[in-house]
């Protein structure tokens, strides 16, 4: 059958992909008044190595990869190229507890509940989420149900897609290599929305799924044994993410959803308004120039946008002198 061909080429593209794959990240919750978790890091590609080759053994998601490496070839970045990590981030501008997803940089972090007498810590994950005809929903939910090795029974729109398509999907998908949920889901308390894994890894990081969270199969399983039913969901749509690290503005910015009108009419704007929020926090003068080149380049990469201010100094802008 078409379809379960397809789904075994997948799986054993899967395979080669997860060859050398890292751990997920792991980090020490900042301090007060610290918004940052991570460091700039750069690695080089060898041989035949491609750009998704590398996102899957670092444990990024391949958009972030790409918008992280502008010029950089996807399928042959070549030897000895030097390829940039994106493992730099300002954290959401969320409640720092149980599950935050924010849809633009498809990511997930997860603040777990620290034992008594240990660090808080936040784990990061790279994520797909909703293609524009099958959004992510926004909002505030829970995990209601943990499955090990579920089934997947496609929704009638999901069947008559792949009907369209000329693609036969049953009626039931049994746990196994031809399940796209993978071995583990998290159900959230939106009817029919999942956190799960994938028989298809090299997707990840993409706008590819009928709404769903899609995990790498190695950050699903780790997920699964840490995350409790119960656990609050945060799902969020920011763009544009400012934060502060000793004393300094960052601002991180990532293109906006296909959908975010807003947010595309004027990028720049749209950071400005992000930014002044900040300044009305702590003082700060900005570096006008560092600012539209974040918000220009649009890489999902921290960028420090100011020097550490002086109390009651007038706060103006740079950009529109």
């Amino acid at each position: 059958m078409k379809w379960r061909s397809s789904c075994r080429q997948m799986l054993l593209t899967a395979f080669l992909l997860h060859a050398g794959g890292a751990d997920a990240a792991r980090f020490p919750l900042p301090s007060t008044g610290n918004d940052l978790i991570g460091e700039p890091r750069q690695v080089t590609a060898s041989g035949s190595q491609t750009l998704l080759d590398i996102a899957r053994s670092q444990d990024v998601g391949q958009e972030e990869i790409l918008h992280a490496n502008p010029g950089v070839d996807r399928w042959l970045p070549g030897d000895g190229t030097p390829v940039v990590i994106p493992s730099h981030y300002v954290l959401p501008d969320a409640r720092r507890r149980g599950l935050v997803l924010n849809l633009p940089e498809m990511r997930v972090y997860h603040f777990p509940k620290a034992a008594r007498g240990t660090q808080a810590a936040v784990d990061t994950y790279p994520a797909s989420v909703g293609r524009m005809d099958w959004k992510t929903p926004l909002g505030g939910t829970r995990v209601v149900r943990k499955q090990r090795d579920p089934s997947w029974h496609p929704p009638e729109s999901v069947r008559k897609e792949a009907e369209a398509a000329g693609e036969d999907i049953p009626q039931v998908i049994p746990p196994g290599p031809d399940n796209p949920l993978g071995a583990y889901a998290l159900r959230l308390g939106l009817p029919g929305y999942l956190i799960h894994g994938t028989n298809k890894p090299y997707g990840v990081g993409m706008r590819v799924t009928h709404g769903c969270v899609r995990l790498l199969p190695e950050d699903i399983e780790e997920l699964f044994g840490r995350v409790p039913v119960g656990t609050p969901v945060q799902i969020l749509n920011q763009p544009v993410k400012t934060g502060w690290q000793d004393g300094v503005l960052y601002v991180e910015v990532h293109p906006p959803l296909d959908e975010d009108q807003t947010a595309h009419k004027d990028l720049l704007r749209f950071t400005l308004e992000r930014v002044y929020v900040e300044l009305q926090k702590q003082p700060a003068v900005l570096d006008g120039r560092a600012l539209r080149q974040a918000v220009e380049q649009a890489r999902g990469i921290p960028v420090a946008i100011s020097k550490p201010g002086v109390e009651g100094r007038p706060i103006t802008n740079p950009l529109f002198r």
